[in-house]
């Protein structure tokens, strides 16, 4: 897997990344959201660089040029709900992409400590020769990265693969690494070193589903 960990580069996503964690900052959801999605607008941007490209003749009104244009049929599948903020930034640069979403959560069941990924709506056209682009703000364990992709094989099989966190936990880098092929792209904004018992990413920043839209409902 190629992995780009846009981070160890001084940018603007430094500062994103640093509010998105702030404590005081994150508790402002507007303002998480906007962030994850200024993020995903930067993710973007580096993503396009490894996409496919031809020349292309466009008309001024005042004459006519060549411009190099992205020829990629794209499709942002990204995992409810936590993805949300995160697909709008990438789908603000890929404008004319179809779009696939689905719901992927932990169930926990006797033991705290472990938990199956559990799948149950799902919506997405069809993949085949596209380039998907599978969003989940959040790679803790890697398993839901792994559990989405698996769910999307029916659809068809995409020319390639590119998968895009926001935050990840070295040990779900590493498990994704192992379930994807060497040709998948890997966009991560910032990688940290460890998963505590439960499988959270520390130091993370929390819920990203919960500080974006608000604590989930306890049935």
């Amino acid at each position: 897997m190629r992995i780009h960990h846009l981070s160890e580069s001084p940018s603007i996503l430094n500062t994103f990344l640093s509010e998105i964690r702030d404590e005081a900052i994150q508790k402002d959801a507007m303002r998480f959201r906007r962030n994850i999605e200024r993020i995903g607008e930067i993710m973007a941007y580096e993503l396009s660089q490894a996409l496919d490209y031809s020349s292309s003749k466009t008309q001024t009104p005042l004459g006519h040029l060549n411009i190099t244009r992205h020829q990629n049929d794209i499709v942002l599948c990204s995992i409810l709900r936590a993805g949300v903020p995160l697909h709008n930034g990438l789908l603000n640069y890929f404008d004319h992409a179809e779009n696939a979403f689905i719901s992927a959560y932990r169930q926990h069941k006797n033991n705290p400590e472990h938990f199956d990924i559990v799948v149950e709506y799902l919506a997405c056209p069809d993949l085949n020769n596209k380039t998907l682009i599978l969003a989940d703000p959040m790679l803790a364990t890697g398993q839901s990265m792994v559990a989405t992709f698996e769910a999307l094989k029916p659809f068809g099989q995409p020319k390639a693969v590119h998968l895009v966190s926001v935050i990840g936990a070295q040990p779900g880098v590493d498990f994704v690494s192992q379930h994807f092929k060497a040709s998948t792209h890997l966009w991560i904004a910032a990688i940290d070193e460890q998963l505590n018992d439960k499988g959270y990413i520390i130091p993370g920043l929390g819920d990203a589903g919960d500080l974006a839209f608000g604590e989930k409902l306890q049935k």
